[in-house]
């Protein structure tokens, strides 16, 4: 469940009758827009409430009434889709600077200057967005939202979307270990196990995490790695 400090009020109005839940707000606009969701990290708590600001909850009678069942899953389920969302000045202001974090990290991460082929830091992503005045959206997803910022940032940066192959060989004593971590950073194409132990493969992540990867391998294995830069799409 999440913090109650991290939630918002779902409000719903049946035949005069008020009811109120207490959820976290990214779940609740993603059920609402017919998404699935965990509801346990949804709900901060299964109460249903005709009033939450003073803690009073909502009869059973009311409940059953107006939406057929008593079960808390359905009925939170029926206020956040068919009700309203509340987020206070705050709580919206974090939300949009959150997702703004998210979506100058995968610019940065999936973008290179062409001119130098190496990622442009965050802080220039950052000030190129409030020069060409992005608008965030709290809800949407970073991703999506990276394409259309992409685009327009092109006027202030020159950036391409772009992918880096490399190859990789591990001796015995790291290989197992090592290969772990790769798999979790990019997608393997090629995986070859030697009979000695050693490991050799390609791997293809964004341009933007090559100097990340390079420096976790070389870390993991005190520099006994070989890595090669095959090309970059």
């Amino acid at each position: 469940m999440p913090k109650e400090g991290k939630s918002v009020i779902a409000r719903l109005t049946v035949k005069g009758e008020h009811f109120e839940a207490l959820v976290e707000p990214e779940l609740a606009w993603e059920l609402k827009s017919g998404k699935e969701v965990d509801f346990k990290s949804l709900l901060v708590s299964d109460i249903v409430y005709k009033d939450s600001g003073k803690g009073l909850k909502a009869s059973e009678e009311a409940i059953k009434k107006n939406f057929g069942t008593t079960d808390p899953k359905e009925v939170i389920s029926q206020i956040i889709k068919k009700g309203d969302i509340q987020l206070t000045t705050d709580q919206r202001r974090e939300m949009v600077e959150n997702k703004r974090k998210q979506i100058v990290a995968f610019i940065a991460r999936n973008c290179i200057d062409p001119k130098s082929g190496t990622p442009h830091p965050p802080l220039r992503i950052e000030n190129a967005m409030a020069n060409v005045r992005v608008n965030v959206d709290p809800f949407r997803p970073a991703d999506e939202q990276a394409q259309e910022v992409i685009k327009a940032l092109r006027t202030e940066l020159p950036l391409k979307v772009s992918q880096a192959v490399l190859t990789v060989k591990l001796t015995k004593e790291h290989a197992s270990r090592a290969v772990n971590v790769i798999t979790k950073m990019g997608g393997v194409t090629r995986s070859e196990w030697r009979p000695d132990g050693s490991w050799s493969g390609e791997i293809t992540l964004p341009a933007g995490m090559q100097q990340a990867f390079v420096d976790r391998l070389n870390d993991l294995t005190r520099g006994s790695v070989e890595i090669n830069v095959v090309k970059k799409i």
